[in-house]
């Protein structure tokens, strides 16, 4: 053999090593990182769903079909190796998601979520130390002032610091009429969507350091409210619009803030009355990809916002939409 042909050989082979060795992107299932590929409108179930509905808050657990968060499909590659994150409403959802993939990636992990809500929390809290990262739990009602200081005062205690903080729980009730609005729900929301993620800043803030990050989960209906989400989807035009705030002023302190906005995605804020029943049964199907997403599909997203990779993103707001929407 020349010493041409040697040195070809010898570099495909090590390139070949190097695909081999290299992490799935944006965990992807196990069968696409061998080259596979899926049909994104036949991946999860379409509507028709069936009529369901449970009490605020609801648990993913007793959905049918059950959302899919990525637990047996997310693959971790070490993207956030030794970091230390808080998320709220982490017990299903994209908070669920995000979770998950954390854990996955190397991460130690705190949640917070509804008393009401500890069976799904509890799964959550399992998956974390499964993936050999430590988890706490912190369950608590957010619409407190000295609760979402107590949080984080319990996350950095229970994880040695914070480096990520994810706010996304959210309320979401369907109101046909301004008329039908209570004080009381347009309260509620207001705490629990804005409030809660104004203190729970303002209290990790001396906590994080430069190249720790921020990620608020805003939602299409801050570009395209619907008539009965009218407080809910305020909140989350507010939300994108503190995400943009709070990276120009955070910015020269290294710190990174972005937002995530989902379109139609199946967890359980549509079943416990965030969706009259009617648009359960067909919920998604105006997606063009005729279907609604999953939470798996959105665990990526807060990945890459979190990683040091993205270290030149923020004060953007990233979408998955199924192709309505925006941004």
């Amino acid at each position: 053999m020349s010493e041409t042909t040697r040195r070809q050989a010898l570099g495909a082979a090590a390139l070949g090593a190097a695909v081999a060795m290299a992490p799935p992107a944006f965990g992807q299932k196990k069968d696409d990182a061998v080259g596979g590929k899926q049909d994104p409108r036949a991946k999860y179930p379409k509507p028709p769903f069936e009529a369901q509905k449970q009490p605020w808050p609801g648990l993913a657990g007793k959905m049918n079909p059950k959302p899919d968060h990525g637990e047996a499909s997310y693959v971790g590659s070490g993207r956030l190796r030794g970091r230390r994150a808080l998320i709220t409403g982490g017990d299903s959802g994209m908070g669920r998601a995000a979770a998950i993939a954390f854990g996955r990636e190397g991460a130690d992990v705190a949640i917070n979520y509804l008393p009401d809500e500890e069976p799904d929390a509890r799964e959550v809290i399992d998956l974390i130390r499964k993936a050999g990262r430590k988890a706490v739990a912190i369950p608590g009602d957010l619409r407190s002032a000295a609760f979402c200081r107590d949080l984080v005062a319990k996350a950095v205690a229970g994880l040695g610091g914070l480096d990520i903080l994810v706010c996304n729980a959210g309320r979401q009730q369907s109101i046909a009429s301004i008329l039908d609005v209570s004080d009381d729900e347009f309260d509620a929301t207001m705490k629990t969507n804005i409030y809660a993620p104004f203190w729970t800043i303002k209290a990790a803030l001396p906590h994080l350091e430069p190249g720790s990050v921020i990620i608020g989960t805003t939602s299409e209906q801050a570009y395209d409210p619907s008539p009965d989400l009218y407080a809910y989807a305020q909140t989350k035009a507010a939300t994108m619009n503190y995400v943009k705030s709070l990276a120009k002023q955070l910015g020269a302190k290294g710190i990174r803030v972005n937002g995530v906005a989902p379109g139609p995605v199946w967890t359980p804020l549509q079943i416990s009355g965030g969706a009259s029943q009617g648009k359960v049964v067909t919920f998604g199907a105006t997606a063009p990809l005729g279907r609604p997403g999953q939470p798996a599909e959105l665990a990526g997203i807060y990945v890459r916002l979190a990683e040091d990779d993205g270290s030149y993103t923020t004060g953007n707001i990233y979408g998955a939409g199924g192709g309505q929407g925006q941004p």
